[in-house]
C-alpha cells in the first residue's frame, strides 16, 4: 500500500495480496530473522563472499519456506502419511535450495525490515480491495491487524477468503482463481 500513500494521484486502483500494512513484526518478523540468522551463521556464508552456496543456511530457508508459505489443510491433504511426507519433503528440499542464492534471499527477507505504511494509510485516494486468506501464517487473521487498519483507508475493503482446499496459505496470493473476483469487483468499482 506504500505506492497508494507516495502516489496517491496516480492510483486507479490497489489491490493488496497477502500482506499487512504495518510494520513487520511479531512472528512475521521473528520467522524472518531466524532465516537471516541462520544464514549469516552458516560458515559456508563468508559474510556474502562464498565460493559456494551455504547449504546448511539455505535449508534453514528453505524450511522456513515451507512452513511460512504453505497451508495446513493442502499439507494435510497432499501428505497423508509418514512416508509421503518425507519422500515429498526432501524432493522439495533438493528442488528449493538448488534455486535459492544466500545474499539474494538474505535481501528479499530483510528488505521489509522499515515496513510500515500503517501512518500514511489515510492518504490513499483510490478503491483498495484488501484480500488475504485465513490460512496464512504470514499474516494471521487472528491478529486483527487487516480489518482495524482498512478503516483508516476513505475507499478500502479487507476481504478475508476462508481457508479450505482451493488455499495455498500465504501463496494463494499466487492463485488468481481463488480472489479473482475481488478483482473484478475492484475494476468495475474503479471504473476499468
Amino acid at each position: 500500500m506504500d505506492v497508494g500513500e507516495t502516489f496517491a494521484d496516480y492510483m486507479d486502483a490497489l489491490m493488496p495480496l497477502a500482506c499487512l500494512p504495518v510494520e513487520i513484526a511479531g512472528r512475521n518478523r521473528i520467522w524472518r530473522k531466524m532465516v537471516i540468522d541462520g544464514i549469516r551463521q552458516d560458515p559456508d556464508w563468508k559474510n556474502g563472499d562464498y565460493a559456494a552456496e551455504p547449504r546448511a543456511g539455505l535449508e534453514i530457508a528453505a524450511d522456513f519456506l515451507l512452513i511460512a508459505g504453505s497451508a495446513p489443510l493442502r499439507l494435510q491433504e497432499d501428505l497423508p502419511t509418514r512416508d509421503t511426507a518425507d519422500k515429498i519433503l526432501d524432493a522439495f528440499m533438493k528442488r528449493t535450495v538448488a534455486g535459492l542464492d544466500a545474499n539474494d534471499f538474505l535481501y528479499a527477507v530483510n528488505s521489509s525490515r522499515n515496513y510500515d505504511p500503517s501512518a500514511k494509510l489515510g492518504a490513499i485516494q483510490a478503491p483498495v480491495m484488501f484480500v488475504n486468506s485465513a490460512d496464512d501464517f504470514i499474516n494471521p487473521p487472528e491478529l486483527g491487524i487487516a480489518e482495524r487498519e482498512i478503516k483508516k483507508v476513505k475507499n478500502g475493503k479487507f476481504v478475508l477468503i476462508p481457508a479450505s482446499e482451493e488455499t495455498h496459505g500465504h501463496g494463494t496470493h499466487t492463485w488468481a482463481a481463488v480472489w479473482q473476483q475481488y478483482l473484478k469487483e475492484l475494476m468495475e468499482e474503479s471504473g476499468r
